[in-house]
């Protein structure tokens, strides 16, 4: 006799970054089409969840208020929320009399740690091979392998779904010159992904460069600083923009992170929007205006005793060509933009906070190629509601969570609209409102015209699961 497949889930998300996670706790316990509850389940390669653990820095803090954990901003009253977490851990009070609005990375670590740790339906040490399409269920079989803690394969498995949820996240960038040595071990030229694994390594390196200009490199090079010896810093700071230039976090500028603007820039042309998102890097690429004011105020300490801390800053720079020198030595070819300059630079580690990039669907997708509809650029079309556009002849819907810059702006990776996101797709998925959500969340009016992209969709609305053009 044939064994029966195993009966579909509502959804299964694929990677457990902060966004699927976002989802995962706003599904639980949400009732279904029909009877009974959100049928759901989450699979990540990894053996459990860390969040960008290389940059744990001491002190150092997140860039959105506490409000944007997982669940607050569609749900405060989640029993997954971040003061919940507090409650839980016996550290309301301390919280409350630290008046912090902006808490530390590693505390927002802790806190979707103990998320993961207490939410069912999460599977960690599982890695998604493949995807396709069953046109006689109409469901998507995703298949999987177990791996065990060694991150060997332990078993294969498969499971089915009506509905799936992309949220495999970003992986870290590394310049084309400098991929040979990053690969090399004899020299240290890590990510700053990898910053706190290196940290005692570089901290023993004669001269130390620092390569970018964003959060992250700001952190690492005031991490790197604070570390080192008044007038033997031996630092050096290179980044490509004209200047360190401060994060746009102006009230009205934070507005271009409500789904007011969101739902203004998807309805943009796609040319205006590719010309849009790299001309809005200060809103996400910028430097905290407090690590700022830090690092400023490091360097000055150090100049009370005469002369000047052993550390150069230097915007306007790319790197043009890398190479070793000897063993032990990294040599950088650099050129200033501006001046029209080259010059040479020998350094003894590099660290690299050359931000992410969106990891490719392409292999993942292969088997739902054929039915993707593609924009100009050859990247996946994704309407309002978070959903690939797929062929008429898919009836399930694949949500994108932090891949659809492209079409829904620079929104797209901030963790204050996460909350929002995952009820608007758990919205359409159920076809009802299960999450409201506010009509209007922006003072600044995008556009001429709003009428018709100023107010969610209502739940009158919501129930066709697929919108094909």
């Amino acid at each position: 006799m044939t064994a029966q497949p195993e009966a579909p889930h509502d959804l299964v998300g694929i990677g457990i970054g902060p966004f699927n996670l976002s989802l995962a706790a706003l599904a639980h316990g949400l009732p279904r089409q029909g009877t009974g509850e959100l049928a759901t389940a989450f699979y990540d390669q990894r053996r459990d969840f860390r969040w960008h653990p290389g940059l744990l820095i001491d002190g150092a803090t997140l860039q959105v208020p506490f409000l944007a954990d997982l669940v607050t901003l569609a749900d405060p009253t989640s029993p997954w929320s971040y003061l919940n977490y507090l409650r839980h851990k016996e550290r309301m009070f301390p919280f409350y009399f630290a008046e912090q609005f902006h808490i530390q990375r590693a505390e927002y670590d802790a806190y979707c740690r103990w998320v993961a740790g207490r939410l069912p339906g999460l599977h960690f040490g599982h890695q998604v091979d493949a995807v396709r399409w069953n046109p006689e269920r109409d469901v998507f079989e995703v298949d999987f392998t177990q791996l065990d803690s060694d991150g060997e394969a332990e078993a294969l498995g498969r499971t089915y779904t009506r509905n799936l949820a992309l949220g495999i996240g970003t992986a870290p960038h590394i310049p084309e010159p400098l991929r040979p040595l990053a690969e090399a071990p004899t020299v240290p030229v890590i990510h700053s992904c990898d910053y706190l694994d290196n940290r005692e390594r570089v901290l023993g390196a004669e001269h130390v460069t620092v390569i970018g200009s964003g959060q992250s490199g700001a952190e690492v090079f005031l991490d790197l600083l604070r570390a080192r010896p008044a007038g033997r810093e031996r630092l050096t700071w290179l980044a490509r923009t004209p200047s360190f230039a401060p994060m746009e976090y102006s009230k009205l500028g934070l507005e271009h992170f409500t789904p007011d603007y969101t739902r203004y820039f998807h309805a943009l042309p796609e040319p205006v929007r590719d010309q849009l998102v790299p001309a809005q890097w200060q809103l996400h690429k910028g430097i905290d205006a407090d690590t700022i004011a830090a690092i400023h105020e490091e360097l000055y300490r150090r100049t009370l005793h005469g002369g000047w801390p052993d550390a150069v800053l230097t915007p306007g720079v790319s790197v043009r060509t890398a190479g070793r020198v000897a063993t032990t030595k990294v040599e950088l070819h650099l050129e200033h933009t501006q001046q029209g300059t080259r010059s040479r630079l020998t350094t003894d580690a590099v660290i690299l906070a050359t931000g992410y990039r969106e990891r490719p669907l392409t292999s993942l997708l292969a088997g739902l190629d054929p039915y993707l509809r593609k924009d100009s650029s050859g990247r996946p079309r994704i309407d309002d509601r978070y959903r690939m556009i797929l062929d008429p002849s898919i009836t399930g819907s694949v949500y994108v969570q932090n891949g659809e810059r492209h079409t829904h702006g620079v929104g797209a990776p901030d963790l204050g609209l996460a909350a929002w996101r995952s009820a608007a797709i758990l919205n359409t998925l159920t076809g009802k409102e299960a999450y409201p959500q506010p009509a209007r969340t922006a003072f600044t009016t995008f556009g001429l015209d709003q009428r018709e992209h100023a107010r969610p969709h209502p739940a009158s609305e919501l129930l066709p699961l697929v919108e094909h053009p």
